[in-house]
């Protein structure tokens, strides 16, 4: 039975390449390194792995594969931070519904990762829900999100 994603993997093949994985994901984004072996590393995503090989040059190409979505608690600040560092952010940070049943409120921004990954910043809205009667019980944001998580509204 599948659990969910455990790791996505990418691949570096200069010691250049590693540096900016390092600096990215670990001290702009603020992710750990979990495990490091002779030829990679894992960092936590704090749902999911990456695995960062650096035992062969990458093919840096887009495959079936389009990007990857890192869950933040502030897409605009993440995103700031990001393009300060000098990284491209071909998406600015904006909200969308997604029209599915229910309807998906999201806010979500693009950038290119050191290995021309494509990264998006992405959380839940909650304003969408606010109208819902229930939530006159749930004020909190954090009580909402507890309810959203065993309730289908």
């Amino acid at each position: 039975m599948i659990k969910g994603i455990h790791h996505i993997s990418m691949k570096c093949g200069t010691a250049e390449e590693l540096t900016k994985v390092r600096e990215f994901y670990i001290e702009l984004l603020g992710l750990k390194i979990i495990r490091e072996w002779q030829e990679g590393l894992m960092i936590d995503t704090g749902n999911g792995l990456l695995e960062v090989f650096t035992n062969a040059e990458g093919t840096h190409s887009l495959g079936a594969i389009r990007h990857m979505a890192l869950l933040a608690d502030d897409v605009d600040e993440i995103t700031a931070k990001v393009k300060a560092a000098g990284y491209e952010v071909f998406i600015e940070p904006n909200n969308k519904d997604i029209p599915s049943n229910p309807p998906y409120p999201i806010r979500m921004a693009f950038c290119y990762g050191p290995l021309g990954e494509q990264i998006e910043f992405f959380m839940e809205r909650s304003d969408a829900y606010a109208a819902h009667p229930i939530f006159l019980f749930f004020k909190p944001p954090a009580l909402r999100w507890l309810f959203l998580s065993f309730v289908n509204v």
